[in-house]
């Protein structure tokens, strides 16, 4: 990211775009050679709308199979398009499983990352006797009956900044394990039952993690002090199964307002963030 008061080289453009995708169709967020990407597709599309090299950052990385419904990237080009030239054309080149929702030119400080706020992410439950079908791969199905408000008192001890050693993979490559969680939620809507989680950024499994220390409590197996007590353990050997990535969402990325990217709605009801 530049820093303040810089600009980008004479003749460079900044832009930013939103998008949505399913992560079944994919082995995560991050260009990989030896499988499909989004980041990968993703730059294919816009390289073919800029008719040159395009290399996107994004918001937040996305695990294999985890999806989003409002994903945020910035890239740089010497071109200039018009926002729905960026839109339509990088779509005719995308997969069905990714689309571009908005782009526009943005100030050369604006960061996808680093300039992100907070970002929040939605974890779906199908709590039901049988597995779903048609939404196969877009929740979690989970048989046993979850108290969904227990698990919403015992997701209260994970707010503030804290360190979330006991919620990190074991591969988790950030420098620290400190994270601020603004806001934890878990609501129940019939069958389905919805964890949603805001923090300034999150650790690798983070968000699974919460989701399996937080089934625990709902299924009755811990009590609900369970999430704080293993919060202070600071040790992931300690903790419960992580949760499988197919209800998880990226569902917003917030930045201050003086870069002007545009609210947006998208997904139905249940994918829209508080």
């Amino acid at each position: 990211m530049l820093p303040e008061g810089a600009s980008l080289p004479e003749g460079v453009h900044r832009y930013a775009a939103m998008l949505e995708y399913r992560g079944d169709a994919f082995s995560g967020w991050q260009r990989q050679s030896h499988s499909p990407s989004v980041q990968a597709v993703v730059e294919e599309a816009l390289s073919y709308v800029a008719n040159q090299g395009i290399t996107v950052a994004c918001a937040g990385r996305t695990d294999a199979g985890v999806h989003a419904t409002h994903q945020v990237v910035h890239f740089d080009s010497t071109v200039v398009r018009e926002p729905h030239n960026w839109v339509l054309g990088a779509n005719t080149r995308l997969p069905g499983a990714v689309r571009l929702h908005w782009a526009g030119e943005v100030a050369g400080q604006f960061h996808a990352r680093f300039s992100a706020r907070a970002r929040t992410y939605r974890y779906l439950i199908g709590n039901q006797l049988s597995p779903p079908a048609i939404f196969r791969g877009l929740l979690t199905w989970i048989k046993a009956p979850l108290d969904a408000d227990a698990m919403h008192r015992a997701a209260q001890g994970l707010l503030g900044e804290n360190d979330f050693s006991s919620y990190r993979a074991a591969g988790c490559q950030s420098r620290t394990p400190w994270r601020n969680v603004s806001a934890v939620q878990v609501f129940r809507d019939g069958e389905l039952v919805v964890i949603e989680v805001t923090a300034n950024a999150f650790l690798h499994h983070m968000v699974r993690n919460i989701a399996g220390a937080l089934l625990a409590v709902g299924r009755g197996e811990r009590p609900e002090s369970w999430p704080r007590e293993l919060l202070a353990v600071k040790d992931r050997t300690q903790g419960d199964a992580t949760a499988p990535p197919d209800g998880l969402y990226l569902v917003r990325a917030s930045y201050p307002r003086h870069f002007g990217l545009p609210n947006f709605s998208l997904g139905p009801l249940f994918l829209r963030a508080s």
